[in-house]
């Protein structure tokens, strides 16, 4: 008789303590938030988005170079804007000088450097002059006035083949040179 009463004491006590138990993890818990999708970016939120983007960098009177994008996500504290579908336009003595189309750029908003990329296929610069210039990554450094890319390049135009590593454009004097690996061929005259 005692030893059944002891079990129904303990089995009550057990009963009553998974009770309190139950109600400790339902009060004092806190569930995670539910996941939620990530988008592209954001981990690094932009202070303002910009559809359709120009930025037009002038000297005095005259317009130095210009920068249309589809959409620019613009970052204060960095100084940087982040562009998509990008066009460029880079003015010489001589007026337009070199044009060059990119999937993505960032333009830092303080010094007006940027850089240009491709995704998949080669950048295509135009200049002026006649040549074309493929590469898959370009930066322009504004103070300078200058072009460079560290990756191979091809140069082709009025009977020419250029084909290299790097390229270091000044656009003032209208010169570019491969850096590297330097072919040359020539077309024969037609």
């Amino acid at each position: 008789m005692w030893r059944s009463l002891a079990q129904r004491g303990l089995l009550g006590l057990s009963v009553v303590l998974a009770c309190y138990l139950v109600y400790l993890l339902m009060t004092n818990s806190t569930s995670a938030p539910p996941p939620t999708a990530a988008g592209p970016g954001a981990m690094d939120q932009a202070d303002a988005t910009i559809s359709r983007f120009t930025f037009t960098q002038t000297k005095g009177d005259k317009v130095q170079w210009q920068v249309d994008a589809k959409q620019a996500r613009l970052f204060e504290l960095d100084k940087r804007a982040r562009l998509e579908t990008v066009a460029v336009t880079l003015f010489g003595r001589e007026g337009k000088e070199l044009t060059v189309e990119g999937d993505e750029g960032t333009l830092d908003t303080d010094t007006k450097n940027f850089v240009l990329a491709n995704r998949s296929e080669p950048l295509v610069l135009r200049t002026q002059s006649g040549y074309t210039i493929y590469t898959n990554h370009l930066a322009w450094t504004d103070e300078t006035r200058e072009i460079r890319t560290k990756d191979p390049v091809r140069i082709v135009g009025h009977g020419l083949e250029v084909t290299g590593i790097g390229l270091l454009g000044h656009l003032d004097r209208e010169e570019f040179e491969v850096l590297e690996d330097v072919h040359v061929n020539v077309a024969p005259a037609s």
